[in-house]
């Protein structure tokens, strides 16, 4: 017998996260015995430093595996405001910022608590996947903002101020990019802000790769004075520090706005984990060693992808400034059988067992996510194998 009962409404307004769905699906695969080549995950593949796993284990050799407060244990939140200020000159209080479990629950977070239904909230397209769904949950609108490729995806002032209205609650930032790489100069971004700050719209700058820059220096908006009272800084120690499975994250903001974040997450998910704080509170105090490690590797493994793709004839693409991601556009393998980025992707994975993310998870059609966050080898033979399969489908 059906049931009668239905789902919520609001559960209607989004999807399978597109990023998580692909990586279901090459270890389907893998487990089914295929030698695939997983471009798809965007996590690092180094494992998570010696001294940051070392913290964890003494925490629970001396038994810390109880309930700690929801915001947060102080002396966690009081190293996160002292790294951000170290990174980039900002000057946070510890009741200024509650640690999240990862940087995709600060930003639902921060949504939940400071957009209604009704509401618009600008998004620079292309955009990471879970934004437009988080938006959608809270039941407000997105309001996206193209940018142009041939331009490196550049964002501007003038064109999310064409985008503004009264309805206008919130403005999306994430530079360097998930998916293109692509940063936002100082300057502009500096514009965008007091843009945002006259009309009183709060800027939310999403900070997951800030540390992964190829090029000048890391910065933060938020390290402009008088910026703390309408920046949201969403950050993470995911990508910077490997560990996308510890699930740590964290807040930076108004002190109202955090209140009402522990409001929220005091119901929801409580604290993070008592042991995944006492790591994290080594990763952002201890040695950043790491950190520059990982840059380093990253920007080798860029220059290469860059160069191997360009050797396709007919794939475009512009150079990553910034995370470990490229984003070509592969519309010259879209003329025939294959009619957008999600049968490409499909496709690439079935034929060739490569996996990548396709354009429209990120809001574009023509193109797919490459995440070089692995192996040199792992990089060769999945670039091979895609070249050979877009000169395929390239009439």
């Amino acid at each position: 017998m059906q049931s009668t009962l239905g789902l919520a409404e609001r559960v209607s307004r989004i999807s399978v996260s597109s990023t998580m769905k692909v990586a279901a699906d090459a270890d389907k695969l893998r487990r089914e015995g295929a030698d695939v080549v997983d471009f798809g995950a965007g996590e690092p593949d180094f494992p998570t430093p010696e001294n940051i796993k070392r913290a964890a284990v003494d925490a629970i050799h001396t038994n810390f595996t109880k309930y700690t407060v929801t915001a947060g244990i102080p002396e966690l939140r009081q190293a996160i405001c002292d790294r951000h200020a170290a990174d980039f000159g900002t000057s946070y209080a510890p009741n200024e910022c509650i640690v999240t479990s990862g940087g995709k629950h600060a930003i639902f977070n921060l949504v939940q608590v400071l957009v209604d239904p009704g509401e618009e909230v600008v998004v620079p397209v292309p955009y990471w996947v879970t934004y437009k769904d988080v938006i959608n949950y809270a039941g407000a609108t997105c309001v996206f903002v193209e940018t142009d490729e041939q331009a490196g995806f550049a964002l501007t002032a003038d064109m999310i101020e064409r985008r503004l209205s009264p309805k206008t609650k919130m403005v999306f930032i994430n530079s360097p990019s998930n998916p293109s790489g692509s940063l936002i100069d100082q300057a502009e971004f500096e514009k965008i802000y007091r843009m945002t700050a006259d009309r009183g719209v709060w800027l939310m700058t999403d900070e997951c790769y800030c540390r992964f820059l190829y090029e000048g220096h890391p910065f933060s908006i938020a390290s402009v004075p008088g910026a703390k009272e309408n920046v949201l800084v969403a950050g993470s120690l995911s990508k910077t520090y490997a560990m996308t499975g510890w699930r740590v994250g964290f807040v930076l903001g108004p002190a109202a706005v955090i209140s009402a974040v522990v409001k929220l997450q005091s119901h929801s998910t409580s604290n993070v984990t008592s042991i995944a704080q006492k790591a994290a509170l080594e990763a952002v105090s201890g040695s950043q060693h790491s950190v520059a490690n990982m840059l380093d590797e990253y920007r080798v493994r860029r220059d290469f992808v860059v160069g191997r793709l360009r050797q396709i004839p007919s794939v475009t693409l512009s150079e990553p400034k910034g995370a470990f991601y490229v984003y070509p556009n592969v519309s010259c393998a879209m003329q025939g059988e294959i009619k957008s980025s999600l049968e490409f992707a499909d496709r690439l994975l079935k034929e060739a067992l490569v996996a990548v993310v396709p354009g429209e998870a990120f809001g574009t059609s023509h193109h797919v996510r490459i995440s070089y966050a692995t192996s040199m080898h792992e990089l060769e033979r999945g670039l091979d194998r895609l070249d050979t399969f877009i000169q395929k489908y390239t009439k």
